[in-house]
């Protein structure tokens, strides 16, 4: 598996792929211990509530998300971060359309084809 993205990454380059109904998303970089994930959502659509052995943390960039982390609900808007533990259940909803930024450690393995 490639362990390192290239140094830059243009979007314009980077196909949008399906992460879920009303989701798309692009890898905007990484190496063996971190990934930046871009995520649109459509309003409406819905981040299932998961778990994963990473830890993340998300910038809101644009729109209005309500975000669910441990069984605690709160609206999240551009400008706003949310972090999330490994194991921890998380989810959102989309209340406006929107960006989130996702960054991983380690890297979503998953996210690479």
């Amino acid at each position: 598996m490639k362990t390192r993205s290239k140094n830059f990454l243009y979007e314009r380059d980077i196909p949008w792929e399906s992460a879920g109904i009303g989701i798309t998303r692009q890898v905007m970089g990484y190496d063996g211990q971190i990934m930046m994930v871009k995520v649109k959502f459509e309003k409406g659509a819905i981040g299932t509530p998961h778990t994963h052995y990473h830890t993340q943390n998300t910038y809101v960039v644009s729109g209005k998300f309500e975000f669910t982390v441990e069984g605690k609900t709160q609206l999240v808007e551009a400008g706003d971060g949310v972090y999330m533990e490994p194991e921890v259940l998380h989810g959102c909803k989309c209340l406006e359309a929107g960006i989130l930024i996702d960054c991983f450690t380690p890297i979503r393995a998953d996210f690479l084809k």
